[in-house]
Order: C-alpha cells, then structure tokens, then sequence
C-alpha cells in the first residue's frame, strides 16, 4: 500500500490521468450521473417547497404543543 500526501476519490467523467484503481467504466458513470441527476432535483423539490411555505405562512402545518 502506497502513502499518499493527497486524497483521491473515484471521478464519474472519464480522465486518463486517473490511477487505474480509481477508473469507472462508462455504464457506471452514466449511473453515478444519473443518480446525481435525481439528487439534485429532489433537493430543488424541498428547496421550491420551502420558499412555497415561507412565503404562503397559513399553509403551513399547525405546531404541537409540548404540553402534556
């Protein structure tokens, strides 16, 4: 096993440069993308739904009390 003085990490775009260790084959990168790609949406989904929240404050959801 060989020291490193930096990290690396798996690419999922296709680098020469990339120790062959670390190199993805094409179907695992279209993978890797697309799973980021869906990712990416659901985050933009809750982000759009709490900009819909912040700025429609009677749609929100009604607090519980803690009281018991």
């Amino acid at each position: 096993m060989t020291n490193h003085d930096t990290p690396q990490q798996l690419t999922l775009l296709p680098s020469p440069d990339v120790p062959v260790q670390f190199r993805l084959d094409a179907e695992t990168r279209r993978r890797g993308l697309q799973h980021i790609a869906e990712i990416r949406l659901q985050l933009a989904a809750r982000q759009a739904e709490r900009a819909t929240v912040q700025h429609h404050p009677a749609r929100q959801q009604p607090q519980r009390s803690t009281a018991a």
